[in-house]
Order: C-alpha cells, then sequence, then structure tokens
C-alpha cells in the first residue's frame, strides 16, 4: 500500500483558489469570512481530506489546545464510563474534544498519566484523584492549565471539584436497616482509604451512634488491598458465628461480590445495600445507594470551561445528591432477635 502525504493549508488554499490567510481564517475565525468562501474551502478541506493542526495552531499562541484530559481508574467501572461519556458530549457542544487515561487507581499511576496528559498542552485536567496528595500539579495550575477533581476532592492543591453527598447516603441507608430492627450491620468496601469510602463509613457510623448502637467496627471489613476478592471477603463476613444480619457495600464490586458469596451459601436472608448502582441491579431486585454520573460529568464540564474562561476566580465545589433506591434486598427483616 501507498502512503499518501497528508494536504497541507497550502494544498486547500490552491484547490479553493483563495490565499493559504484564508483557508487559516476559515478554520479559526470563520465569522470573518464570507460564507460562500467558507463553503468553497471546506469543501476542498473536504476533498483533500485535510486536517488542522490543532496541537501545533495551539503552541504557536504560546497556549494549549481545544481539548481536556479526563484521567479515571480504570474503564470495567461503569461509574468511570458514565461520567465519561457525558463529560464528552458537554464539551462537544462547546468545541472541546476529550482524552481520556486510566490511572490502574494507583498513585504511581496517577502522577504518571497527568504527567503525559499535560504534555498534550490540554486546555484541562479533570482527575478522579487516587493519592493523598496533588501538590505535584500546583506548579501547572500557575501555568494556567485548570484543575478539576472529580467524585474525591484534589489534596494540597487549590482545585474545582465536583463530588457526591457520599456521608448522608451511607447514613440514610444505615438508618433504613436499623428502622427494620437490623442491629448487626456490616460495612465492607475495598478500596477503603480514598475520600469517597471515608465519607461512607463516617455516614455508616454516625447512623449507628445516632440510634445509640453498639460500636459496630467488629463487622466493618475496610480492604486497601485490591488482590483481595469481594466475594471470598463476604463470604467469611457471613460465615461468622455472629454473622451480620445487614450488610452495606462501599461500591458496586463488593456489591456483586456479596451477591455471588451470598448465593454460594444459600443466604436469603441478609439485607443487603449497595452503594453505586449497577445494570442488572433492577432487574435482580438489589437495594443501592445511587446518585446520577451523568450529572457529574456534565457539571464537571462546566466548571473546565468556566474555569478556562476565568482562571483567577475563587475554587467552587460541588456536591450532587445521593439517595436510597429500596427493590428488595434493603428490605429484608432480621430473622431472629438479636
Amino acid at each position: 500500500m501507498t502512503v499518501q502525504q497528508r494536504a497541507t493549508l497550502e494544498d486547500v488554499a490552491r484547490l479553493a483558489g483563495v490565499s493559504a490567510k484564508t483557508v487559516s481564517r476559515v478554520f479559526n475565525q470563520r465569522e470573518l469570512v464570507n460564507p460562500a468562501t467558507v463553503e468553497r474551502v471546506m469543501m476542498a478541506a473536504k476533498r483533500l481530506r485535510f486536517r488542522p493542526n490543532t496541537l501545533a495552531r495551539g503552541l504557536r499562541r504560546g497556549g494549549g489546545t481545544n481539548t481536556i484530559g479526563l484521567m479515571v481508574g480504570e474503564l470495567g467501572n461503569p461509574f468511570y464510563y458514565k461520567v465519561a461519556a457525558a463529560l464528552e458530549s458537554e464539551l462537544a457542544a462547546h468545541g472541546y474534544g476529550l482524552v481520556l487515561a486510566t490511572s490502574d487507581d494507583t498513585v504511581e499511576g496517577e502522577e504518571r498519566v497527568a504527567d503525559a496528559l499535560l504534555a498534550q498542552r490540554i486546555a484541562a485536567l479533570v482527575m478522579i484523584p487516587v493519592s493523598d496528595d496533588q501538590s505535584y500539579l500546583e506548579g501547572e495550575r500557575h501555568l494556567g492549565t485548570p484543575v478539576v477533581a472529580v467524585d474525591r476532592p484534589a489534596r494540597n492543591l487549590v482545585a474545582d471539584s465536583v463530588l457526591l453527598d457520599n456521608r448522608f447516603g451511607a447514613y440514610d441507608a444505615t438508618s433504613r436497616l436499623i428502622a427494620r430492627g437490623h442491629r448487626r450491620i456490616a460495612y465492607a468496601c475495598n478500596p477503603a482509604s480514598i475520600y469517597s469510602q471515608s465519607e461512607r463509613v463516617a455516614g455508616y457510623r454516625k447512623a449507628i451512634a445516632d440510634a445509640g448502637g453498639a460500636d459496630a467496627r467488629g463487622w466493618e471489613r475496610l480492604i486497601d488491598d485490591r488482590g483481595v476478592e469481594p466475594e471470598r471477603l463476604m463470604r467469611d463476613l457471613l460465615s461468622l458465628s455472629d454473622p451480620p444480619t445487614a450488610v452495606i457495600c462501599g461500591n458496586n464490586r463488593m456489591t456483586i461480590g456479596a451477591l455471588r458469596a451470598m448465593k454460594s451459601l444459600g443466604d436469603q436472608q441478609t439485607a443487603l445495600i449497595g452503594f453505586d448502582d449497577f445494570d442488572t441491579a433492577d432487574v435482580i431486585g438489589v437495594s443501592v445507594i445511587s446518585y446520577d454520573p451523568t450529572e457529574l460529568g456534565r457539571q464537571a464540564a462546566r466548571v473546565a470551561l468556566e474555569r478556562i474562561a476565568d482562571p483567577t476566580g475563587a475554587a467552587q465545589s460541588i456536591t450532587l445528591p445521593t439517595w436510597v433506591i429500596e427493590r428488595g434486598t434493603g428490605e429484608r427483616m432480621p430473622a431472629v432477635t438479636q
């Protein structure tokens, strides 16, 4: 196969019968060009399969591109791709593109991927933080690259954030279980040290304390080792001599592991509420603490665009609501008096 050279701006100008300066203006300040000329230039560009080099154009201006970077943990999690899809849709409506990269939910991956995205001179960085310290981005922020943290706030960095009301969601779910008579209520999550989980655990503990319950830490399984399989962890928890009568799972991975463990044990009695909705949860009747990941993406895009337009304003933090959806597993009553 013979590889053809890409058409240049000058090639388009020759085919359209205009100057190279006019072609440049069509792609950068179209409103200043006669509509008939715009149509002629665009037809020539299409015929030659010409694409303007937005990166080079941005570098010549001394700035960035019309591209925003998004760093997520891993694409296997529905939460991440729903946020990404909404972010991309909102940005596209304002003439911005999205480049997506994954950190594998590791501290090392976060800084490496952030550096790679910033090297592409992105207009803004939207990230789901993993590490406890994002101060390495402070210099970039002073150079004018906005940073927007999603789901978890940035640490040691002045940055905008779009978060969930995690504490209320866990508090509400735990309170509902208590109201149904449960006293041995477990909480399980992995990873546990991230901000969103610490907020959820705090809400869970406060609901138990407000109800006058005993310290429930004996039924907590707060794990940071991703090598621990959720199903095995939940099976061990439900096999205790005094197992919990209800379990709150800190994320969708743990909820699915709990469902598998309960099936293997023939357990149809333990109440279960999982944080994060997921596909088929409504079909199999799993109660969840839900929220709108699409709105997270939309709000992150809006905040990023506002920050690009006004880099000097005070950092803002937006908190979106969470709510419990009752579908069956969370409404089970305890089998015996506790």
